[in-house]
């Protein structure tokens, strides 16, 4: 079995900061930052859960649903490659993206370093 762990926590950390986002940052970007990632995450479950069906287009569902849908995709990918272990490449690339945008949104945490450590350094 492939060891998803990372990558859920990766997409639930991201997603906890969109859903805690304020609504100025997520209409200037964010949000659609945020969802095209949910949008490549959930293409990439759907193709490995069913090769060669047809891949559906995650919708927009607004600025307030993005986090719960990085949330998911992340979730449902993970699943996918849990018991693919051949597949460690594509789990490595999903948490490069998903480290691509929490940069782009400026959430830089180091390893080991929490959301509230960071949270209480900058008080």
């Amino acid at each position: 079995m492939l060891d998803v762990k990372d990558l859920r926590s990766a997409a639930e950390r991201l997603a906890g900061r969109f859903r805690s986002m304020p609504q100025s940052r997520l209409r200037r970007g964010a949000a659609g930052e945020g969802l095209a990632l949910a949008r490549e995450l959930a293409a990439q479950a759907q193709r490995l859960e069913f090769p060669g069906g047809q891949v559906r287009l995650m919708p927009d569902e607004g600025v307030f649903a993005v986090g719960d849908q990085i949330a998911v995709a992340g979730h449902e990918l993970a699943a996918a490659l849990e018991r693919r272990p051949e597949l460690s490449a594509v789990r490595d690339a999903a948490l490069d993206r998903i480290e691509a945008v929490r940069d782009l949104e400026g959430f830089t945490f180091s390893a080991g370093q929490s959301e509230a450590t960071t949270r209480s350094a900058r008080m």
